[in-house]
C-alpha cells in the first residue's frame, strides 16, 4: 500500500481523527508509533515514518505510545468495504482464525498458497498473517491485563499465545513495558460483574448516529437472542470456545462495551463481532459526502449524518431470517423465529450466559413487550446449521417451501459448501444462495448486505425501499428505482438503510 507522505503529514499536523486507523506514524527519534490524532507534539518531517498497519511498525522496530493508544484506534474501514483475498484475510484475522487454525487454517478458508497470501498481506500491509495476528495478540493481552484480575500467565493463554515467554517478549517489544508494569500503571482492576466479565470501549469515526442504530436493532430484535433497552443493545454470542453475551451502550467517541465470556480466548472475536455488527470501522463522511450530493437524500443526510449499515454476529442467523421476512411483516416473522428458537433449543440451561437485570422496576424493553422477553434476562446465541436440522417440521411455523429453504441453507453450510462468515467470497457466496430452492435476489442481496458487510448492495424490489423512494419524490417502479440508484454507488446499502429510515 502507498502512503502519501504530504497528505500523511497533514493529517497528522492537524491531529485529524478520521484518518486513525487508515495509517500509522513512525517516530524515528523516539522508538514509538501513533496514531494520526495523537495529541503530543508533532514530530518533524526527517523523524517520521508511515506505515500501513500497526504490526508493519512493530516489525520496523517500534513500540506502541501510551498516550494515544494506537491499537485502540478504529480498524481501517477499507477491510470492510474490500471484497478482495486481503479485505477477507484481514476480517478473518480479526475473528481470530489465525490463532485458532494457524496460517495453513487462513490459506485454506481463502483458497490460496501459505506463500501467496504472505506475499499478498506483506505487499499491502508490509507485515505477513502472523505479525497482524501478533499485533491482534498484543492487543488483546493489553485489555486482559488493564481490565481483569487474571493472572499473567492465564492472559497469555487466553490472548492466544504460545507461551507464557513468548507473551511477556511480545508485550515487553510491542509496549516497551513488562506485563507487570502495564497492570501496576493502570492499577489492577477486576470488572464489574464478576470473573469473565470485561468492559472496554471501542472506538469508531464521528459521526455516529446512535439513535438510529439502536431503533433499527430494536425493531429486529429476536427475543431470548437480543434486546434493546434503555440505550443499550445487549445479544446472546455464539463465540469459538463457548457463549458469551455483549452489552453494547452507545456514547460520545466510542461504544461502552461489556463482554461476559464463557472462555477469555473469545474477547478477540467477541470484539471484532461487535465492531461488525454496530459497523464501527466505517467512514460515515465518505459515505454521506457521496449520497449527500443526491438532492432527494442531502436533507436527510444534514439531519441525520452518521447513518449505519448493521452487519451480523451470525452470517447462518441472518440467512434464517432473511428467508423468514420473506412477504411477511417484521413482527410475524418475529414470532415465527421465537418459535423455531424455542424448538432448537441451541443451549443447555447450564451452559446459558445471562445478563444482570439493572432495569428500573416496572420498565420494559423498547419495542418488546414484556412476555416476549427471555426468561429472567437470559440471552442465548442463535441455533447453530446442525441445531436447525434437527428440528422437526412442527417446530416450523412457516410454509413447507419456506422451511425447505432454510433446511436447504443449513445443509450447506453444515457441510461447508455455503461461507455465511465475515470472509466468504461475497459474489461466489451470492451465486451458491441464488442456486438453492426458494432463494432469489432479494434474500441474497439482503444476505450480502448485512451478513457479508458489502456496501454496494440494493434492494429494488423491497417494499420498504419502494416507499421510502416514493416518500422522497422518487420513482418507486423497481426497475427504475434501480436505474436511478447508480448515483449512489458505491454505497447503495447505506441508502438502503435511510430509505427504510424515511418508510
Amino acid at each position: 500500500m502507498e502512503l502519501d507522505f504530504e497528505r500523511c503529514y497533514r493529517a497528522v499536523d492537524s491531529r485529524d481523527q478520521r484518518f486513525d486507523g487508515w495509517f500509522y506514524t513512525g517516530v524515528t527519534s523516539t522508538g514509538i508509533y501513533c496514531r494520526p490524532s495523537c495529541p503530543a507534539m508533532t514530530p518533524k518531517r526527517q523523524n517520521v515514518r508511515f506505515f500501513p498497519s500497526a504490526a508493519a511498525a512493530q516489525g520496523a522496530g517500534l513500540r506502541a505510545c501510551r498516550r494515544c493508544r494506537p491499537d485502540a484506534a478504529p480498524g481501517s474501514p477499507q477491510w470492510d468495504v474490500r471484497a478482495d483475498v486481503v479485505g477477507r484475510a484481514m476480517r478473518l484475522i480479526a475473528d481470530g482464525v489465525v490463532d485458532r487454525d494457524g496460517v495453513p487454517g487462513l490459506a485454506s478458508r481463502l483458497g490460496y498458497t501459505e506463500r501467496h497470501l504472505h506475499r499478498m498481506l506483506r505487499a499491502e500491509l508490509g507485515a505477513g498473517p502472523l505479525a497482524l495476528a501478533r499485533a491482534q495478540r498484543a492487543q488483546t493481552a493489553r485489555t486482559l491485563i488493564e481490565t481483569t484480575g487474571l493472572g499473567l500467565a492465564e492472559v497469555a493463554f487466553a490472548a492466544g499465545f504460545g507461551s507464557v515467554r513468548q507473551f511477556n517478549d511480545t508485550v515487553r517489544e510491542v509496549y516497551g513495558a513488562t506485563p507487570s508494569d502495564l497492570r501496576v500503571s493502570r492499577g489492577r482492576q477486576r470488572a464489574a460483574g464478576g470473573a469473565g466479565t470485561i468492559t472496554l470501549r471501542l472506538a469508531y469515526r464521528p459521526p455516529l448516529h446512535a439513535g438510529a442504530l439502536l431503533d433499527f436493532l430494536a425493531l429486529r430484535a429476536l427475543p431470548g437472542v437480543e434486546e434493546v433497552r434503555d440505550g443499550t443493545y445487549r445479544r446472546g454470542l455464539r463465540l469459538p470456545h463457548g457463549a458469551g453475551t455483549a452489552a453494547l451502550t452507545p456514547a460520545d467517541g466510542y461504544v461502552v462495551a461489556t463482554l461476559r465470556l464463557a472462555d477469555m480466548r473469545d474477547l478477540a472475536p467477541a470484539v471484532a463481532r461487535c465492531r461488525r455488527l454496530l459497523d464501527l470501522d466505517a467512514d460515515p463522511v465518505a459515505v454521506d459526502t457521496t449520497l449527500a450530493q443526491d438532492p432527494a437524500l442531502a436533507p436527510a443526510v444534514r439531519a441525520e449524518p452518521g447513518i449505519r449499515l448493521p452487519h451480523a454476529v451470525d452470517g447462518f442467523e441472518m440467512a434464517v431470517r432473511a428467508i423468514t421476512t420473506q412477504q411477511i411483516s417484521l413482527r410475524s416473522a418475529r414470532t415465527t423465529l421465537t418459535h423455531l428458537l424455542t424448538a432448537a433449543h441451541p443451549v443447555p440451561v447450564d451452559q446459558e450466559v445471562r445478563v444482570e437485570e439493572t432495569a428500573p422496576a416496572g420498565r420494559k424493553l423498547l419495542d418488546q413487550p414484556e412476555t416476549e422477553r427471555g426468561a429472567e434476562g437470559s440471552l442465548r446465541g442463535f441455533p447453530t446449521a446442525e441445531e436447525v436440522l434437527g428440528v422437526p417440521d412442527e417446530g416450523f411455523r412457516m410454509p413447507t417451501a419456506r422451511r425447505e429453504t432454510i433446511r436447504g441453507v443449513a445443509r450447506a453450510v453444515a457441510d461447508g459448501s455455503l461461507d455465511l462468515d465475515t470472509g466468504g467470497d461475497r459474489e461466489e457466496t451470492v451465486r451458491r444462495l441464488t442456486a438453492l430452492p426458494g432463494i432469489g435476489p432479494w434474500t441474497a442481496g439482503y444476505v450480502a448486505m448485512r451478513a457479508l458487510g458489502d456496501p454496494d448492495v440494493f434492494l429494488p424490489t423491497d417494499l420498504g425501499v419502494r416507499r421510502g423512494a416514493a416518500a422522497l419524490g422518487r420513482p418507486d417502479d423497481p426497475k427504475t428505482l434501480d436505474a436511478y440508484a447508480d448515483r449512489w454507488r458505491p454505497w447503495r446499502s447505506y441508502a438502503v438503510i435511510r430509505l427504510w429510515r424515511t418508510a
